[in-house]
Order: structure tokens, then sequence, then C-alpha cells
């Protein structure tokens, strides 16, 4: 399971994407919207990808955590709005033992962050938005934002 996700995302369903009876050990990470970033509070996050290049540098990653401690790897990134609270990427690995599979786990979600051609943005809860690099940017449109964080 390797994928960009428009709706919630289920970690249980991420964890079970690599429960295999030959592992010992299984990792999860859950990343979720927090709602403080910088000095301003957070309604929500939108996330943007180049989706073709981003779903090619997932499967790269998890080929590197597979072939560097045998791991099976799921992951899945949101894009679009994701609220405060929810899971924004979850990422699992299982391997034959506990430290590859933390290994693993950490590899790919440190590789993600660094390489796919995923962009987030913080919108405050007056509307007001800038990418997490602090450039401000015009507001997310209405339409494209949760109707439950206006």
């Amino acid at each position: 399971m390797i994928g960009l996700n428009e709706g919630p995302i289920d970690p249980a369903a991420v964890l079970a994407a690599v429960a295999d009876p030959d592992h010992g050990g299984t990792a999860l990470f859950v990343g979720t919207t927090r709602r403080e970033a910088g000095e301003r509070e957070v309604a929500e996050l939108f996330y943007e990808a180049y989706e073709e290049l981003a779903l090619a540098e997932m499967q790269a990653i998890a080929e590197e955590a597979r072939e560097a401690y045998g791991a099976k790897v799921a992951v899945l990134h949101r894009v679009g709005a994701v609220a405060v609270g929810e899971p924004s990427v979850a990422v699992a690995a299982s391997a034959g033992h506990r430290p590859a599979a933390f290994a693993a786990c950490r590899h790919v979600i440190d590789e993600l962050k660094a390489r796919a051609p995923i962009w987030k943005q913080a919108v405050r809860a007056d509307g007001a938005a800038a990418w997490m690099d602090g450039r401000a940017v015009a507001p997310v449109p209405e339409a494209a934002r949760r109707p439950d964080a206006r």
C-alpha cells in the first residue's frame, strides 16, 4: 500500500497492509496536524503533491527500506485539507525483528519528508495561509476547505 489520499487515513489499514507471519516486529508512525505552527493557531493544513513524481518517490523509498531492512512497507499521505488532530501521513513497516522494523519506518518517513514533492500550507483560523517554509500565500479558496474547518 503506497498512496496519496484525499480522504482520511486509517492507521489500522496501513498497519494491516504490512502484516506478515514471518515478521516479528512491526512499527507504525502516524503524523497528525497539530494546533500550533509558529506563533499562530492552525485551523488545518492543506497539502499539495505532484502526484506522479510523489508516488514514484514513495515507491523508491519503500524499495530502499525493503532492501536495507528486509521490511514490508506501507505509506499513505494526505492531500487536500487535513484538520487539526487528523492524520496527515501514516507509515508502517514490518521486518524479521524489532530493530529493523523501527529503522525501516524511520527511514521511510525521513526520506519521504526530504524527497517527495509534497508541500503543505498552514491555514490559520482567520483564513490566512502560509507555506510551512514561511512564505505567505493567498488564502485557500473556501470551496477547497473542509466544511468542518470553517
